[in-house]
């Protein structure tokens, strides 16, 4: 959850969200639960309201017969064979968001963008090995406990 107004779901090694769930009444989000089963993700927001969203968007619910566990079943090793291909990244990859989060996340890149602009120029105008650079997950670490 997020002051975003956004939930998203994070794989456990990844760094994009898999999945974005808003809607146009829910406030910030405090409260994040996975139900028992991983099935359903539980949120509460500042308008008071427990919602209930599927832990995979695109899964059907329900009884299926077995015909459709097994295109489902097939469906799900095409992407894991073709992952790497540009064309089958992109559609993977595409979440629609609302236009006040896409334009703060498109406000964010030109900064982020324009802080690597000068961290490039100030390395290019000074003496090699004097301006060390951090990866970005680096960063965010600020004391590690043996």
């Amino acid at each position: 959850g997020s002051y975003d107004r956004s939930l998203r779901i994070f794989s456990v090694s990844g760094g994009h969200s898999r999945e974005v769930y808003t809607t146009k009444r829910m406030q910030r989000v405090f409260a994040v639960r996975f139900s028992g089963d991983a099935t359903y993700v539980f949120s509460g927001s500042d308008d008071m309201n427990v919602r209930c969203w599927k832990a995979k968007a695109s899964e059907q619910l329900g009884i299926r017969l077995p015909r459709e566990k097994h295109k489902q079943a097939y469906n799900d090793a095409l992407l894991e064979r073709y992952k790497h291909m540009p064309e089958v990244k992109r559609i993977v990859r595409h979440r629609h968001l609302p236009a006040a989060i896409y334009k703060a996340a498109k406000m964010r890149r030109t900064v982020v963008e324009s802080d690597k602009r000068k961290l490039q120029r100030r390395i290019e105008h000074s003496a090699p090995g004097s301006i060390v650079v951090q990866t970005e997950r680096k960063k965010k670490i600020l004391a590690q406990v043996e």
